[in-house]
C-alpha cells in the first residue's frame, strides 16, 4: 500500500502573490525573505502561524506572507499579538514593525511586553527614519546625525533598543542585519523557538531617505589596529556567550546581564550582531495558567461559551451584578 510522504514546505510556499511596493534596494526585502526562510526551516504549518504588524513600510509584511496575518494600528502591534497569544498559546505568534512604530508611539507597549515575558517574537525593522512618511528622524537616529531627508541635524539622543529591552525584561535579545540572510534567518528562528518575549532588532538600510547608514556603509571595511576589518561582526565568533545556563544562579544572571549591557553600547564604527542575552523564565501564559486551572489543559480560544443544549451563556454574572447593586 502506497503512503504519501509529507511534502516539505519551501520558503516560496510561505509567500503570497501580493505585489510589494517597497522601494528597490530596501532592506525590507531581505527581512521578508529571512522570515519565510525561517518558517520553512522550522516547517511550521502556515495555519499555526499568526503574523501581526503595526503601521509603516515594514508593517505591510503580513500581506506578503502566507500565514494568518493582521495589519493593526500604529504602535499597537504588541497588544494585538499579546491578546492572540493569550487566547491560543498553541499558535506561533510573530509581531513585526518599524523602529518608529515600536520604539516611538509603541514604546509603552514594548516595555511592558518585556516585563510580562509573553511568549512571542518581535522583529523590528530598524532604519532610523520614518520611511512611509518621508524620512523624519525615528527614535533610533543619533543626536547630530543628518540623513538627506532632514533639513537640520537630529536634535535628540537615539534610543538603544538592546539596552531598553534588557531593562524591560526581554528574555531573548538579538540584533541582525537585513542583507545577511543566513544570520538573520537563524536569528529569527531562534527568536520564534525561544519560550518568552524575544526581540530581534534588524538593521535595515533605507535607500530612499537614510544615506548615512545605507548598504554601502554596512559593507565597508573599517580600519583597526589589526588592519581592515568588516564593519559588522558576529558575537559568537568572538567567544561571546549571552545565554544563561542556570536561571537560578543569581551570579551568572547578573554577569550575563552586565556583559549584555556593555556590549549593547558598543556601537561605533564596528557593529556587533548576534544574541546579546537569553534566559528561560516562566512566561506570562504559564503564570496565568497556574492561577486559572482550566487553562492548564486547554486554551481560552477552545473553551465553550454556551450550553450546547440551551444555547445559554455558561458565564454566571449573578455574583458580579449583586456586587454592583446600590
Amino acid at each position: 500500500m502506497a503512503v504519501n510522504a509529507p511534502v516539505a514546505l519551501k520558503a516560496a510556499d510561505y509567500k503570497t502573490d501580493v505585489r510589494s511596493d517597497w522601494c528597490p534596494g530596501c532592506g525590507d526585502f531581505g527581512i521578508l525573505n529571512a522570515i519565510t526562510m525561517a518558517l520553512a526551516d522550522m516547517q511550521l504549518p502556515p495555519w499555526e502561524v499568526l503574523l501581526f504588524s503595526g503601521v509603516g513600510c515594514s508593517s505591510k509584511t503580513p500581506h506578503f506572507v502566507k500565514t494568518y496575518g493582521v495589519h493593526t494600528l500604529h504602535g499597537r502591534v504588541v497588544p494585538f499579538a499579546l491578546g492572540a497569544k493569550l487566547a491560543n498559546p498553541r499558535l506561533h505568534v510573530i509581531a513585526v514593525g518599524g523602529d518608529g512604530d515600536g520604539y516611538g508611539i509603541g514604546a509603552g507597549h514594548f516595555v511592558h511586553a518585556g516585563r510580562r515575558n509573553v511568549d512571542l517574537a518581535y522583529i523590528v525593522f530598524d532604519n532610523e527614519v520614518y520611511g512611509l512618511t518621508k524620512g523624519q528622524a525615528s527614535p533610533t537616529l543619533g543626536r547630530g546625525q543628518q540623513p538627506k531627508s532632514l533639513p537640520l541635524p537630529n536634535l535628540n539622543e537615539g534610543v538603544n533598543p538592546i539596552a531598553l529591552a534588557l531593562s524591560a525584561g526581554y528574555t531573548f535579545i538579538a540584533r541582525s542585519y537585513a542583507f545577511d540572510l543566513p544570520h538573520l534567518k537563524t536569528t529569527i528562528r531562534r527568536a520564534v523557538e525561544h519560550q518568552g518575549m524575544a526581540l530581534v532588532d534588524v538593521l535595515q538600510p533605507c535607500p530612499t531617505y537614510n544615506d548615512l547608514h545605507n548598504r554601502e556603509w554596512f559593507s565597508q571595511m573599517v580600519e583597526t589596529p589589526q588592519g581592515p576589518t568588516p564593519r559588522t561582526y558576529k558575537l559568537e565568533e568572538t567567544g561571546y556567550d549571552g545565554c544563561v545556563k542556570d536561571p537560578d544562579d543569581a551570579k551568572e544572571v547578573e554577569a550575563k546581564r552586565q556583559q549584555a549591557f556593555e556590549m549593547a553600547h558598543r556601537r561605533g564604527d564596528r557593529v556587533p550582531l548576534g544574541v546579546f542575552y537569553q534566559i528561560r523564565l516562566p512566561t506570562f501564559e504559564e503564570r496565568l495558567a497556574a492561577n486559572i486551572p482550566v487553562l492548564k489543559d486547554s486554551t481560552a480560544a477552545a473553551l465553550a461559551i454556551e450550553d450546547p443544549a440551551t444555547h445559554r451563556p455558561l458565564t454566571d454574572l449573578t455574583h458580579t451584578y449583586r456586587e454592583l447593586l446600590v
